[in-house]
């Protein structure tokens, strides 16, 4: 790799104005509260917390068969190996703690004015998971993801670069929290009897209102670092 380009990704960025960092996070939320603008900024948590599935299968020694994202935001991760057990455990349990889990790494890069490197290992990470994609939406929906990132890190200046890093971030600490809401409440509905919550329930025994619990404690708690890195606290 050029040393220059090397130098351009690991190097540091100046720290956004403190009214872009609350703008961005404004935005994200504007992303994520309104339902009808949910349902398709979503889509962006579903390869989160797919993508989070494959990384942990892969990670335990599991193969790892494909990743099939769909229109309703729904999302599968197929992978093979011991059906019981800490990998499939960790495996189950990477999939609602990834969203968060990613925008408080992405944070810690931000706090450190990592911007350019944030958004390559964004886009790199995005490439890797198109490998995996199984069905012409998913491909669809990563590539154009992917493609937005790139975008952004080859043809704009460092202040659009720094405001839409931080939208990404906010946008994933504060989009993590909403989905396991979303899942207690189909669960009272009687939908959902084989969530994510429900396998883990299954594969330790420990009830799915633990794994509620541990969910929503990541994503609050991911929520509550993070959004101290981002706002210089």
């Amino acid at each position: 790799m050029d040393a220059s380009l090397w130098d351009r990704i690991t190097g540091t960025q100046s720290d956004p104005q403190e009214w872009v960092v609350i703008a961005a996070g404004v935005l994200a939320l504007a992303a994520i509260v309104p339902h009808a603008v949910w349902r398709l900024s979503r889509n962006a948590i579903t390869i989160a917390h797919e993508g989070g599935h494959g990384l942990v299968a892969l990670l335990m020694g599991r193969r790892l068969d494909g990743i099939r994202l769909h229109s309703d935001t729904s999302g599968l991760t197929v992978s093979r190996g011991k059906p019981t057990g800490l990998g499939m455990v960790l495996t189950a349990a990477a999939g609602y703690t990834a969203p968060p889990l990613l925008g408080l790494g992405g944070a810690a890069l931000l706090g450190e004015g990592h911007i350019t490197l944030l958004l390559w290992l964004a886009t790199a990470l995005l490439i890797v998971m198109l490998v995996m994609i199984r069905n012409a939406y998913g491909v669809l929906t990563v590539v154009v993801t992917g493609g937005t990132f790139l975008l952004v890190s080859w043809l704009t200046g460092p202040q659009v670069q720094a405001a839409f890093a931080y939208v990404v971030v906010w946008f994933l600490l504060l989009g993590g929290v909403r989905p396991a809401f979303e899942l207690q409440s189909k669960r009272r509905r009687g939908g959902a009897g084989d969530s994510d919550a429900d396998q883990l329930a299954r594969l330790t025994h420990v009830p799915a209102a633990m794994w509620f619990f541990f969910f929503h404690a990541v994503s609050l708690c991911s929520l509550l670092g993070g959004g101290r890195w981002l706002l210089g606290l």
